[in-house]
This record gives structure tokens, sequence and C-alpha cells, in this order.
């Protein structure tokens, strides 16, 4: 079966770098490319490009049962977001709502549409691209950081309880990494020494990583480096209830 890679935020930093090394992974997957400004890939007829407005999660079943008409999506990769960095007393409703949508509740909505045939088929990938502002708090991201926490939990979950069906789900931890995003983060706050001693990833580097942690099944990728240890202190509870939490009805 070919596969099917579907990448929202793909004409994005990180999104496009991984949309690139899976494409040279699979020299005969086939890619829909979801941003709301055209994601421009060399990939002639292996890709295609949909404008869709994740802050309209009421939107997506309809927008899905397009795309997958002629094959279903073997790859979902959750990556699209944006961040404001505003206080919370500072972040208009309107605003809050849109960083919960896009960052959150329209990722758990493809899931919902992508996960019935991967279980039926007994295979698939999703790849959930959360944030370390999803594990620390980081002033002014509260809905940010929300919406990353929930996106993050939500996939940790799913992971465990669909490892037995054969579908992947692997969550992602990044810091900061060369973007807009986080160039636009930075021009919203007062530079200081601390911030600019923070470390910045790649994003070819970062999708090297991703990549790599599919292929192994790995649980999860925390980039860059310098921010697993805070990530592995978080951890030992996830270990103890994701050995010792009861399996849920379907």
């Amino acid at each position: 079966m070919t596969a099917h890679v579907l990448v929202t935020g793909a004409a994005g930093a990180i999104g496009g770098a991984l949309v690139r090394e899976l494409a040279r992974e699979d020299r005969e997957a086939r890619f829909s490319l979801v941003d709301k400004s055209p994601a421009r890939h060399d990939l002639g007829e292996r890709a295609r490009t949909l404008a869709w407005d994740l802050a309209a999660p009421d939107a997506l079943p309809a927008a899905w049962a397009e795309a997958t008409k002629d094959a279903p999506v073997t790859t979902l990769v959750n990556c699209a977001g944006f961040m404001e960095l505003v206080s919370f007393a500072g972040t208009s409703w309107e605003l809050g709502r849109a960083l919960l949508d896009v960052d959150m509740v329209s990722p758990l909505r493809l899931m919902s549409l992508a996960v019935p045939s991967m279980r039926a088929r007994g295979a698939g990938t999703v790849v959930n691209v959360s944030s370390m502002a999803g594990l620390v708090p980081l002033r002014g991201s509260s809905y940010y950081g929300a919406a990353k926490a929930g996106l993050a939990m939500a996939s940790e979950v799913a992971r465990i309880e669909l490892a037995a069906s054969g579908v992947h789900v692997l969550t992602v931890y990044p810091g900061p990494v060369a973007s807009e995003l986080e160039r636009r983060a930075r021009a919203q706050v007062a530079p200081t020494l601390a911030s600019r001693a923070i470390p910045v990833g790649d994003p070819e580097v970062l999708a090297r990583a991703i990549t790599k942690a599919m292929r192994r099944r790995a649980p999860r990728v925390v980039y860059p480096p310098i921010y697993a240890g805070a990530a592995e202190v978080l951890s030992i509870a996830r270990r103890f209830t994701e050995r010792f939490s009861p399996a849920p009805r379907d």
C-alpha cells in the first residue's frame, strides 16, 4: 500500500523539513500538505496542497473526507500551530480560543478522523508536535501552553491505548527551533541575557530525529537535547501510570 502522509503546518520550518525528510525516506509516498499558506515542495505529482483553516475544527470532517476519498491517510503529522506571548489578562477570549483550536482541538479532531481506519488496517502513525511550553510554565503562554499540554497528554495516552492495535503515536516536544514562530515569540518579549542564551534548534535536525523515532516506534522526541533532563523528571510519574493505570472501555 502506497503511503499517504498528511502534514499540517507543511509550509512552516518544522513541517517543511519533515516533509522533505519523509519524502527522502520513502520515494513512493504521497503527500497532502495542509497549511493556510501554500506549502511549496519540489515533489511534483507526489504532493497536493490543501488550504485548511485549523481555527475552524468543525469544518475538518468534510475536508478530511475529501482528502481521503482516494486513499486513507497512513501517517498523520499534526505540526501546525501558532504562539502569542501575551499575559493571561492581556489575552482576549477570541485569541485564546483560536490558540486552543489551532494548537489542540484541531489536532485531536484530525486524530479522531485518522485513527479508525488505521486501527482497521492494523497499522498507521500519528506524530503530534507539542512543545516544551506544554511541560513547563512559560510566562505569556497560558493558552498556548494549555493547548500544547493538552495535546501532549492526549497523545501520550493514545500511544498507550493504541500500541496493541499496530498504530504508533509519537509525541514531539520541541524547545525553541529556528522558525517564524520562534522569531515572532522573541520579538514579543524584551531581550534579556537569559533569553539570548537559550539554545535554538535546527528544524532539519529535528526532522531527522522525528523520522528516526518513527522508524524505531519510539514514544517521544525531545529537542534540542538540553531539554531532555526536564522531560525525564516529569516522565517518572508517566512511567508509573503507564504501567499500572487500568485499561478503559472503548
